[in-house]
């Protein structure tokens, strides 16, 4: 399998796990829940990316 390359980007619309986490300063079980509960899960064949968008509006939502 191929390593997939990274690629710095100021404006991001999905990122994985890892992104996500870092993103939220958070674990990466806090993470998966947080972006579960705002249905920004994306599938790409084996591959698992989460909407930053979908998440952010879900964090506004639940912060006010």
């Amino acid at each position: 399998m191929r390593q997939t390359k990274e690629r710095e980007s100021n404006c991001r619309l999905a990122v994985d796990i890892e992104g996500l986490a870092a993103m939220l300063s958070c674990g990466q079980m806090t993470a998966r829940k947080i972006a579960e509960d705002a249905g920004a899960r994306i599938n790409i064949g084996r591959r698992v990316l989460y909407s930053v968008q979908k998440v952010e509006k879900y964090l506004e939502a639940i912060a006010e």
